[in-house]
């Protein structure tokens, strides 16, 4: 465990060779599990603000939930996440050549918006946990990322620079440079 300023964060982070496949997973992230991704209060008000921005990039059936719904939900614990669609896909997926992508980084990247996407996608597949004391930072092991490891392996990517951009958009450059620091 390496303790930076106000946050745990697991051995993982160095140890863990990662790099996002989509040719292979499909963008599964975005489609399996039980909730969707975790969102707090200011991407809610960001999401609701520009959500007419990102209304050209969704998919019908996302577009149908989001109406009837509004852009969060809850999941079982009571913490905001993405509604779904039919419990299945984020309402935020739209697919491409059969590869789930995101419609609010689609807006994002056509500059219709100022915000890439939550920021615990941006982090996947690391999760954050925040206590009174502090964040605590882990890698979530699922199988749907197993082509990530193996990629990551082949290029010899550690999971905290796969992430850098997402770190430093949470934590900022300063608190990544110290974490490069402690982990070489």
């Amino acid at each position: 465990m390496i303790a930076l300023d106000k946050t745990l964060i697991s051995d993982e982070i160095k140890t863990t060779f990662f790099s996002c496949n989509l040719e292979r997973c499909k963008g599964a992230c975005c489609i399996e599990g039980d909730a969707g991704a975790p969102l707090d209060e200011e991407e809610i008000s960001f999401l609701e603000d520009y959500i007419d921005n990102i209304k050209p990039f969704m998919a019908p059936a996302g577009l149908r939930e989001v109406e009837a719904l509004g852009v969060f939900d809850y999941d079982a614990e009571g913490n905001f996440v993405t509604p779904l669609v039919s419990g299945k896909e984020c309402v935020f997926v739209y697919f491409e050549k059969d590869i789930a992508r995101c419609a609010i980084e689609k807006a994002y990247q056509e500059k219709k918006i100022p915000f890439p996407k939550p920021i615990s996608c941006h982090l996947y597949p690391i999760r954050i946990r925040t206590t009174p004391v502090n964040d605590l930072i882990n890698y979530h092991k699922w199988p749907i990322c197993r082509e990530a490891l193996k990629k990551g392996y082949q290029e010899k990517t550690p999971l905290f620079l796969f992430l850098e951009d997402a770190l430093i958009r949470k934590y900022g450059r300063n608190w990544y440079n110290r974490l490069v620091r402690l982990l070489h």
